[in-house]
């Protein structure tokens, strides 16, 4: 079973995904669940994991709709305000939905790299307690080491680490700060990585798969095949490559493992992770 464990849909507004600048024209368009459907089809995909791209309640029960209609979308990651005083009542709103697995906040946005400490939003965070739901760390490279203390401090709750934490990418150069983090933070139990949104954090004018398998080295060593999941990041990875080069790439990627190790990347660890039915 594919399993793609980090996508997302949109209906496209300026107001609505200030996000996408000019830089990013192939992203300002719908992207829906026809499309969605077309990507399975053309490249045997069984199941997506939805994820928030915009930081509303609104959005969150739009994606949890389409779950209940759409049997490709076997999970939501949604949103809700962690910092607010609402987070209870926001967080008991969604309580029986069976599709929501998991939330995120895009704390990479956030002008204070040591924001994912706040108290405020810590505690937002320890009410997911008990909830048997997923946290998702969305962040830049330069992020990591508050977040190891975060990840640290919420030892019971699972976590996954959006993007490989989102590297600068170079041709035959490794961050060496960011291998070192990363490999400290996958010693912490409670969090997973999605192998996703590394091409477009690539600066070079061109990329291969040689570009990004010392990322691929690193990570698949750090965290071992049964924390790591395959994701696609579409749309976001039209900015760099079409989905299917990218599957085949991950693919290719992964050639040398055992068939186990490869069914828990592509489906295995996801479908654990996040209790996907």
């Amino acid at each position: 079973m594919l399993i793609d464990s980090h996508h997302h849909l949109w209906t496209y507004s300026a107001d609505q995904y200030p996000w996408i600048n000019d830089q990013m024209s192939v992203l300002r368009r719908d992207f829906w669940t026809d499309e969605l459907k077309t990507l399975a089809i053309e490249n045997g995909v069984d199941g997506f994991v939805s994820v928030q791209a915009r930081q509303t309640l609104e959005e969150t029960e739009t994606l949890l709709a389409l779950a209940e209609s759409e049997p490709l979308i076997k999970g939501v990651v949604g949103w809700v305000d962690f910092a607010s005083d609402q987070v209870t009542a926001q967080l008991d709103r969604f309580a029986d939905n069976r599709q929501l697995k998991g939330l995120r906040h895009v704390v990479q946005d956030e002008p204070d790299d040591r924001f994912i400490l706040g108290a405020d939003f810590n505690r937002g965070i320890r009410e997911l307690a008990g909830r048997d739901l997923v946290y998702d760390v969305l962040i830049f490279a330069r992020q990591l080491e508050p977040s190891i203390e975060f990840v640290r401090t919420h030892g019971d709750l699972p976590m996954v680490l959006d993007h490989i934490a989102k590297p600068t990418v170079k041709d035959g150069r490794v961050d060496a700060r960011w291998e070192s983090q990363i490999r400290e933070i996958a010693t912490l139990p409670n969090l997973s990585c999605k192998f996703s949104g590394v091409v477009t954090e690539v600066v070079d004018s061109c990329w291969d798969i040689e570009t990004v398998r010392p990322y691929w080295e690193i990570v698949l060593d750090a965290f071992g095949p049964s924390r790591l999941m395959y994701g696609s990041d579409w749309p976001v990875c039209l900015l760099r490559t079409h989905y299917d080069h990218w599957l085949e790439t991950v693919r290719s990627l992964a050639a040398e493992l055992s068939s186990d190790e490869q069914q828990q990347i592509f489906g295995g660890t996801a479908k654990r992770i996040y209790h996907l039915e």
